[in-house]
């Protein structure tokens, strides 16, 4: 189907998925590009296909072919894209390896990071706190190049998260600049789950109460902290 006005009303559904409030309505999210849409389309969840080519063509999937303006005023890229996706939001599973639990998480750009890095070195879930910033904003998604598609995330209050953990016998680290074990000290085996915290503030002290053990990156005196989706990635490295 070919669209022209951004009045139409499927373009304004489209738009409005742009909005946090709206995805959460809908249980749909935007994606954006060429490589997005190949990693959404292995897991499946890819459920309309709106591009300026005519080069799409899934079977089974609605495709729409829109203008330039439409296109534009879709899109969150500088530089623009040919085509984006609606796709279902992913479902929960259940935990079957190590987890990362993300304590009130707020840039987007991070939480990207963490998921890319999670996927990279193993880790099978990640569960988010419910301030954690959105898992499907935008630049979530692109600073986790599609592997937000690859990893289980939970979303649930991380109280109740812990509790549940270690009821299935996994030992909780949390991280600690001031009171934790050096990292390369710690043996973190088959069942651990590591606590990432706020960007300015860490850990929440009811968390950490929580925790097995505290942990920490020895890092250079010269650098004051590190960002967290690098200190993230160095931790599921050693959990790897």
């Amino acid at each position: 189907m070919k669209i022209e006005s951004l009045q139409n009303s499927k373009v304004k559904e489209w738009i409005k998925l742009k909005e946090k409030k709206y995805r959460d309505l809908n249980n749909l999210f935007l994606i954006e590009g060429d490589h997005l849409l190949n990693e959404a389309m292995i897991k499946g969840v890819v459920r309309e296909i709106i591009s300026t080519d005519k080069l799409f063509d899934f079977e089974g999937i609605p495709f729409y072919e829109v203008n330039d303006s439409i296109m534009k005023k879709m899109s969150n890229q500088v530089s623009g894209t040919n085509v984006i996706c609606v796709c279902e939001k992913l479902r929960e599973r259940e935990i079957i390896g190590n987890v990362c639990l993300l304590d009130n998480i707020q840039d987007p750009g991070n939480l990207g990071t963490i998921i890319r890095s999670a996927v990279a070195f193993n880790i099978d879930t990640i569960i988010v706190s419910p301030d954690t910033v959105d898992l499907y904003n935008d630049k979530t998604i692109r600073s986790s190049e599609g592997m937000l598609f690859h990893i289980n995330v939970i979303k649930q209050n991380l109280e109740d998260a812990i509790d549940s953990l270690k009821n299935k016998d996994y030992k909780i680290y949390g991280t600690n600049v001031e009171n934790g074990l050096d990292l390369k000290e710690t043996s973190f085996g088959n069942k651990g789950a590591v606590i990432i915290g706020n960007e300015g503030n860490g850990v929440k002290k009811a968390l950490q109460d929580k925790c097995d053990s505290l942990i920490y990156i020895p890092i250079s005196s010269t650098c004051e902290s590190l960002n967290a989706g690098i200190a993230a990635s160095i931790i599921f490295y050693e959990m790897n």
